[in-house]
């Protein structure tokens, strides 16, 4: 492969990055929408717990991504890259429009949270599977040399699929009013999701297989049993261990907590409107994207460990302060509130529950709504704060999570050529796919359930930081997987595998 040329890379690229970047809006959709889905698959009475187990069903198709790198790694490299993430894409995209068609709690009840945990649970298998195809897909049609640079073009992937995703919920509110979106246009991204689906694999069913492949598979050395040769070897499994916690543990709570964290702890902690939380994410996104490209591209000239093992340490040495600065910004001792502009408005519905709404107005253009709701017959009262941010403010968190989006490209951008110049050919899909996805799947993809827990935990406890609480998952897994990595990883980039 040190003879390859660029030409025709970019059809590879593209026919990956489309298939990929499809996926990761089918598999993120679901997290963009988790407070709208804890009203409608889960019982109603308890806010907190819904969405606790709405995070929990989002956790779920993570936990299972190890599973899916096995399975489909194993096809992988058996039967070809190709044809293994044409099956992963359409998994994906079946499972994500079922969820969009499944009928609320209130229709069906507990077999609608049954449903979509079983549909999440597809929906983690078929990415499981995704990643390390496509990323060795595009390595393996790559020069030498240059490979941390075309393959952090995958990595943009995840990102681009997030912000399609938000964009796409915006853009569904704006058409729609605000009763028909929550009653049935929060399905609308999930129908969307079958089109692009259906397009990238018209794409990718006219791909070539990998070169690299297609030549081991002619020569014979494709490994009969890849599973065996990748865990059973106790020099690769070496090499697997490493993989996971000297780098990919680390980069998949730094991925969720600029990303995915970062969203949850405005919408569900600091009260911020969703819709203006998912506009101020997508121009972070936005901003942060090309980084992925930067730092793949100059873990070419100056190897990829020193880059992901710093991204690492800013993130551990920086989420205090910049998550502390993210709260203080909704902090209204610090406001002046229009006494004049304030209401107070008491209304029934027809069930007879009293809803008390206030509203206040403060000088600097911020709006505070809180709704207050009595059940009728019921012991629980429920309370909704929304929170419209004034611009000054706005860009002030889009600053702060753009930085965390950084952080997010220097541990993510140089890890798809990290993990396959790592593994040989005959074993490369299975043998990056696992540390890949456990790093992600269960290190980073728990973090959401688990830090909104902490912070839920601490404000119940009186704590006064309450909302740093969550912070802590991160910074522990991450400040251990410098370590590791820092130790452990040698910063030369391999390229006798490919």
């Amino acid at each position: 492969m040190s003879k390859t040329s660029t030409k025709g890379i970019w059809k590879v690229i593209s026919a990956s990055s489309m298939g990929t970047m499809i996926e990761w809006y089918d598999f993120y959709i679901f997290g963009s929408l988790a407070v709208v889905i804890s009203t409608k698959f889960f019982p109603s009475d308890n806010p907190t717990a819904a969405f606790l187990s709405t995070l929990a069903t989002f956790a779920a198709g993570f936990v299972v991504r190890p599973f899916g790198a096995l399975f489909f790694g194993r096809l992988g490299d058996i039967i070809g890259r190709k044809y293994t993430f044409m099956a992963t894409l359409l998994l994906m995209g079946g499972s994500t429009f079922l969820i969009g068609c499944i009928p609320s709690y209130e229709t069906i009840g507990f077999l609608a949270p049954l449903l979509v945990l079983i549909l999440r649970l597809l929906q983690g298998l078929a990415l499981g599977g995704e990643y390390g195809g496509a990323a060795t897909y595009v390595a393996e049609h790559s020069p030498a040399g240059q490979k941390g640079y075309w393959t952090s073009w995958i990595q943009t992937t995840a990102t681009v699929g997030l912000f399609i995703s938000l964009m796409v919920i915006l853009a569904t509110k704006n058409i729609l009013s605000t009763e028909d979106f929550d009653t049935w246009g929060w399905r609308v991204p999930f129908w969307v999701s079958i089109v692009m689906v259906g397009v990238s694999y018209l794409i990718r069913k006219n791909m070539d297989e990998s070169p690299v492949f297609a030549k081991a598979k002619k020569e014979g050395t494709t490994s009969a049993n890849p599973l065996k040769e990748s865990f059973g070897n106790r020099y690769n499994l070496k090499f697997v261990l490493l993989a996971l916690f000297g780098a990919t543990m680390g980069q998949g709570v730094v991925w969720y907590t600029g990303q995915f964290y970062a969203m949850s702890f405005m919408k569900t902690v600091m009260n911020i409107d969703s819709s203006q939380v998912d506009e101020l994410l997508g121009i972070a996104l936005l901003l942060g994207t090309p980084f992925f490209i930067v730092f793949g591209w100059l873990s070419d000239k100056i190897g990829r460990k020193y880059i992901m093992m710093l991204g690492m340490l800013l993130a551990v040495c920086s989420y205090w302060s910049i998550y502390d600065k993210m709260y203080n910004t909704v902090n209204f001792t610090q406001k002046t509130e229009i006494i004049e502009k304030t209401t107070n408005t008491i209304e029934k519905t027809a069930n007879n529950d009293k809803i008390t709404t206030i509203s206040k107005t403060y000088t600097d253009g911020t709006t505070y709504i809180e709704k207050n709701t009595d059940f009728n017959n019921k012991k629980k009262s429920q309370t909704n704060i929304t929170i419209h941010l004034n611009s000054a403010d706005e860009w002030a968190l889009i600053f702060w999570v753009f930085i965390q989006v950084l952080f997010v490209t220097m541990v993510y951008g140089p890890i798809a050529a990290f993990l396959v110049e790592m593994f040989p050919t005959k074993i490369r899909y299975t043998s990056m796919s696992l540390p890949y996805h456990v790093g992600n799947g269960i290190f980073g993809g728990l973090l959401p359930a688990i830090s909104t827990y902490l912070v839920t935990h601490a404000k119940a406890q009186g704590e006064p930081k309450f909302y740093l609480e969550g912070l802590w998952y991160p910074i522990i897994i991450a400040s251990i997987c410098f370590v590791i990595g820092m130790v452990y990883i040698d910063n030369k980039n391999k390229t006798n595998h490919l």
